[in-house]
């Protein structure tokens, strides 16, 4: 597996293995899983069950747009 070096001050080091040591994993891995949330973002816990869960009458389907009216776009 690739590996990269960081560096940081001391300062940051020390936070970086408090966050490390709450969530129980290495540093390593810490700083791996924080790299990933950046680059493929996941969805929070639960978030497809949000879907339908507003039960509010002012929150409508939209009217249909005609596409016809839409502004000419020119084909690539």
């Amino acid at each position: 597996m690739p590996q990269i070096s960081l560096y940081i001050d001391e300062e940051t080091l020390e936070k970086l293995k408090a966050a490390a040591s709450r969530e129980r994993i290495s540093i390593s891995k810490w700083v791996a899983h924080r790299i990933r949330s950046q680059v493929e973002p996941e969805y929070p816990a639960y978030y497809d069950e949000l879907f339908g869960s507003i039960d509010d009458e002012t929150f409508t389907e939209p009217e249909k747009i005609n596409v016809s009216l839409d502004s000419f776009r020119e084909s690539m």
